[in-house]
């Protein structure tokens, strides 16, 4: 799964309900060093009563480095002094009725337009 371009992860699932299991596998797949590297990575474990099985929010950005400038004009990395610049691709899914498959391909069909697009750009 391609996780460079996540600018923020909310990830909540009812341990208790088998509708869960493919936001638990969702987090885990998340790389080690996530935090470390500005993803806002948020979790939330439902209470046994809820209804709900289990939901993850990805919000994208255009730039996968943080604190740094490379290359000239690399799209919008340059222009805001190395920060992240929001896409405003927020990808929203109930996962109670999916499989991790579906859920890392909609994650990955967008990385893969956001790497695309930065590699033209520079």
């Amino acid at each position: 799964m391609i996780t460079r371009y996540f600018t923020s992860t909310t990830i909540s699932f009812n341990p208790f309900v088998r509708g869960g299991r493919t936001a638990r596998i969702f987090a885990s797949l998340l790389p080690p060093d996530a935090r470390a590297t500005g993803v806002k990575v948020t979790t939330t474990v439902l209470p046994r009563d809820s209804k709900v099985g289990g939901t993850v929010e990805v919000v994208f950005s255009e730039c996968p480095w943080v604190g740094e400038t490379r290359g000239g004009g690399r799209g919008g990395c340059r222009s805001n002094g190395g920060a992240r610049l929001e896409d405003g691709k927020e990808v929203k899914l109930d996962t109670t009725k999916m499989t991790i498959a579906d859920v890392v391909e909609q994650m990955d069909r967008h990385s893969r337009g956001l790497e695309r697009a930065d590699e033209l750009a520079g």
